[in-house]
């Protein structure tokens, strides 16, 4: 298990809440699940590239991206 898993994994479920409001907002008419996608959106854009900047550290810090290696992040 590495953590670019997890971010993909992250990234696929709010894409998943995204089709399901998009399709409950055509079927009933309105317009409100279409704008909550667009706020969805921004928030896993930031998201993904807050994760992949820690990603980075983490990499430069520890010479791997294993999740059962971060446990020493514990205070």
């Amino acid at each position: 298990r590495n953590l670019i898993v997890l971010l993909m994994a992250i990234e696929l479920m709010l894409l998943a809440v995204n089709m399901n409001f998009v399709a409950f907002s055509y079927y009933l008419g309105d317009m409100h699940g279409q704008v909550f996608v667009f706020f969805i959106l921004t928030v896993a854009a930031a998201e993904s590239a807050i994760g992949l900047a820690i990603l980075v550290l983490l990499f430069r810090n520890k010479s791997s991206i294993s999740v059962e290696e971060l446990n020493t992040l514990k205070g």
